[in-house]
């Protein structure tokens, strides 16, 4: 070994040598291109790229069965004629709620749990990307990957219409009102089970605490609007639906973004459709909070 170029004698006689690692002369990426490629990484690996063969099992049979009923609705308008006034992109995710749930369980501690377990989370707040950028990048990885497996059968129902010759400009109206509504039910679930998984460090235990929390809330709320519908109690079926992420987000698209609801009772008047909007507003903030303040606490340690 020869002592590495202008290269000085410790005290004790030691050197550094150089043992023919090559230098990096390139460019320093900033925090921007970091938070980038972290992003990415997060999406490929939320669906199994990037990662084993086992891990792309669970995601991408739960994507190809969502997409099943689609599959069949388009084969019925393109073969039977029926043309795309049957097809309703806002209910969708409503038919499919369970595989949405599965997904976002199973896939949730892959980008929020791993990192905390293993310790490598300190390695990565030492890095220029700070605490806040690093727990939000992993947020939107999340819920992109939801958004992406809730909207790929819209937009197969989509193409499945125009094929059979339904109106473009109704269509492509409905398809982004619907779009829209993917796109906050997709925040709000990512946002519940990001906290979810942050907050516990085995995998097992956060995909079992994420479906109690979606799953088993979802069918207590639907449960509770079917009685209150069958009684003619509109208001109680109102508010309860604050209190589920799908029946919250059905609401408000149907409020708001002049969607239709999947479920029944869905707020009938200006002034509970804000509540809703505010509903959404304060699980996302407060959740997001949540999950920086606990990202700041792991990157103290």
């Amino acid at each position: 070994m020869t002592e590495a170029p202008g290269g000085q004698a410790g005290a004790d006689g030691s050197v550094i040598h150089d043992i023919g690692y090559q230098t990096y002369d390139g460019p320093r990426l900033e925090s921007r291109s970091v938070g980038w490629s972290l992003f990415l990484t997060g999406l490929q690996h939320a669906y199994g790229f990037g990662r084993s063969g086992k891990a792309k099992a669970l995601p991408l049979s739960m994507l190809a069965l969502s997409m099943v009923p689609a599959v069949i609705i388009v084969a019925i308008m393109v073969v039977a004629g029926f043309g795309g006034n049957f097809v309703d992109y806002s209910t969708y995710s409503g038919s499919t709620f369970v595989l949405i749930v599965v997904f976002t369980a199973g896939q949730a501690p892959v980008l929020f749990t791993r990192d905390q377990r293993s310790g490598s989370i300190v390695l990565y707040l030492a890095r220029p990307l700070s605490a806040t950028a690093f727990a939000l990048v992993r947020w939107a990885s999340l819920s992109v990957a939801i958004f992406v497996f809730t909207v790929a059968p819209a937009l197969l129902l989509y193409a499945g219409a125009l094929a059979a010759e339904a109106e473009v400009g109704q269509q492509t109206v409905d398809l982004l009102q619907a779009t829209a509504g993917l796109a906050v039910l997709a925040a709000v679930l990512g946002t519940v089970s990001a906290l979810v998984s942050a907050f516990t460090l085995r995998r097992g235990l956060a995909v079992g605490a994420i479906i109690v929390a979606l799953l088993v809330s979802n069918g207590f709320v639907s449960a509770v609007k079917a009685i209150a519908d069958s009684q003619g109690n509109d208001s109680l079926g109102q508010w309860v639906g604050l209190f589920s992420p799908f029946t919250l987000v059905d609401g408000l698209n149907a409020g708001v973004l002049d969607g239709t609801g999947f479920y029944p009772l869905g707020p009938d008047t200006p002034l509970m459709t804000a509540v809703y909007a505010a509903a959404v507003l304060l699980v996302l903030g407060v959740g997001l909070w949540l999950l920086i303040r606990r990202y700041h606490q792991q990157g103290t340690r």
